[in-house]
């Protein structure tokens, strides 16, 4: 410890020596934790000697109403989380509260995790959004309510996610109605929960049109994932005459490639990808996508985490309004009606 860093739920529980989980139940006086006196007295006198923030959303939670929300993202570089924000914030607004927002990357600066960020009585609600948060033990979270978004976890059974099968059928479906039948997905990481509901769609949505041999690639949702990964469907033999691209950020990097690799777009390959953002009408060409309900997701979070008892299932999918805007990168296949 140094002077320079505030002390977090770690360190209590470090000089307790008792997990964290514990730590945050006895600083939100959970009536259904059974520890000894003792332990509870070395955590008390931890957090003392320490000067850790005391929890200060006992009140709120006697009076049903929350004071502040938090929602931690994944990271500030992914544009798609800018429009849930502004969602939560929306949700927030109408119940009465306001929204803070943090990054894994800002908390890891600071030595914290989102159970830290709990515990110091900051506030009185989490939305959990990605694929990158620990939420194994839920105790962590000391009763106070918490909703994955955006991802469903296993042995974790509150989570709110969009409709991405559903998604990739619409972008699928697009394809197949133009003529395409050597279909590719540049997909999302295997990770990612959002990458497997849309790989799942993509090739249910194929079988479907009674097309099997459907290439998949995965990157990392990013432009140098799709850059690389455009490389590899390339290679391809036969080349595949369409791609339904996981996200916009990898469909950026796929045009680049194409671009370099003197391939036209749509003329001699056609792309559409998961998601719509403002710059994708201003590439060149500019991108079809299938937009999905991102304010909406954001929204409903909130409505969600507080309108439902912290202890409560929720497994929910926002599955509209989807639509696919259609522009400029998809085409007929060159070879159709031939």
């Amino acid at each position: 410890m140094t002077s320079a860093r505030r002390p977090t739920l770690t360190d209590v529980a470090a000089i307790a020596d008792v997990d964290k989980a514990i730590v945050s139940r006895v600083l939100n006086s959970d009536p259904t934790l059974r520890v000894r006196d003792d332990t509870r007295r070395r955590v008390l006198a931890a957090i003392e000697q320490l000067g850790y923030r005391r929890n200060a959303h006992a009140r709120s939670l006697r009076v049903r109403r929350a004071t502040a929300i938090g929602l931690v993202i994944p990271t500030y570089d992914n544009p798609v989380y800018t429009t849930v924000i502004h969602g939560a914030a929306l949700g927030a607004q109408a119940v009465g509260s306001f929204l803070l927002t943090a990054s894994l990357g800002t908390l890891e600066i600071a030595g914290e995790t989102p159970a830290d960020l709990i515990a110091t009585g900051r506030i009185d609600g989490l939305l959990l959004a990605g694929h990158s948060t620990d939420v194994s033990d839920h105790r962590q979270f000391g009763g106070v309510p918490v909703l994955c978004v955006n991802r469903r976890v296993s042995g974790f059974d509150r989570w709110l996610v969009l409709d991405d099968e559903g998604a990739a059928r619409i972008a699928v479906d697009h394809l197949l109605r133009l003529g395409h039948r050597r279909i590719a997905h540049l997909a999302g990481p295997p990770s990612a929960d959002t990458a497997d509901r849309r790989r799942a769609g993509f090739h249910r949505a194929l079988a479907d049109a009674g097309v099997f041999d459907a290439p998949v690639v995965e990157a990392d949702y990013t432009s140098e994932g799709g850059a690389q990964a455009a490389s590899r469907l390339l290679s391809l033999t036969p080349r595949p005459t369409a791609i339904v691209v996981a996200n916009v950020a990898s469909a950026v990097g796929a045009l680049s490639t194409l671009r370099q690799r003197g391939i036209a777009v749509p003329r001699d390959l056609s792309i559409v990808a998961i998601h719509d953002l403002p710059l994708a009408r201003y590439l060149e060409p500019a991108l079809t996508v299938v937009e999905m309900p991102l304010i909406e997701l954001g929204r409903r979070g909130v409505e969600l985490l507080m309108t439902t008892p912290a202890d409560s299932l929720i497994n929910e999918v926002v599955r509209g309004p989807m639509s696919l805007i259609e522009r400029d990168s998809t085409a007929p296949p060159m070879d159709a009606g031939r």
